[in-house]
């Protein structure tokens, strides 16, 4: 296997000529185009489905909102709303300062018919492009999602990759709760050159506390984006 997830060994360290730093252009690659993070604020607009849910769970870390669970086919997902976003408004309101509780009791009491979030796309994420060797290795460890090392000379090392990170995304899509042979199928089938989407380990622990693996793996949305 390309990564190797479970029984934490070694991957084959490859030759210099075949870990290559990954093309920074990126033309072509719709994983790239996927995973892209926008600088800047925006504007999503969602509702309420039929039973009156929105499909959001947030968390409040230093004082801000940030996107915990987005659930497959609801209303935020269709939104474009992801994991690691930061809220910055809710229907014009300011929402600093707001606690975890105190969101989701705006967001049960909104209009259902429109709400709109000012967000930060991702912050605390970063996108890493990497190309694989002719063995299909990108070069490095992981297990339960987090990076344990990293493989020297691989292309892992040569852009940037580093332990006591977790994967939030593979070319876009999100794999946030997947076992790990899961994430790997998702790698090896992503093309020779693929694009993570890490955030530290300290603040995705901290986002997804109180929600169990189970929860993330059955309500996550982790659909492949439009591009």
């Amino acid at each position: 296997m390309p990564v190797v997830a479970h029984n934490m060994q070694i991957a084959t360290t490859p030759s210099p000529s075949q870990s290559m730093i990954a093309p920074i252009t990126g033309q072509g690659n719709k994983g790239l185009v996927r995973a892209e993070i926008k600088g800047g604020v925006r504007e999503l607009v969602a509702c309420k489905d039929s039973e009156g849910k929105i499909g959001l769970r947030l968390r409040h870390i230093n004082s801000g909102l940030f996107v915990a669970l987005v659930q497959n086919n609801l209303p935020a997902a269709l939104a474009g709303l992801r994991f690691g976003d930061q809220i910055l408004q809710i229907n014009g309101q300011n929402v600093a300062g707001w606690n975890t509780d105190k969101a989701h009791e705006f967001l049960k009491k909104a209009n259902p018919d429109r709400i709109t979030f000012a967000i930060r796309d991702r912050p605390f994420e970063r996108t890493i492009t990497m190309q694989k060797d002719s063995a299909g290795y990108i070069g490095f460890v992981f297990k339960d999602g987090k990076i344990k090392s990293i493989v020297k000379d691989s292309s892992a090392a040569r852009n940037g990759v580093l332990t006591d990170h977790h994967l939030i995304e593979v070319g876009g899509q999100n794999v946030v709760g997947l076992k790990d042979d899961k994430i790997s199928e998702i790698i090896d089938a992503g093309g020779r050159t693929i694009t993570i989407t890490l955030m530290p380990s300290f603040l995705y622990e901290h986002i997804v506390k109180c929600m169990g693996n189970s929860i993330m793996k059955k309500l996550m949305d982790h659909s492949i984006p439009d591009v």
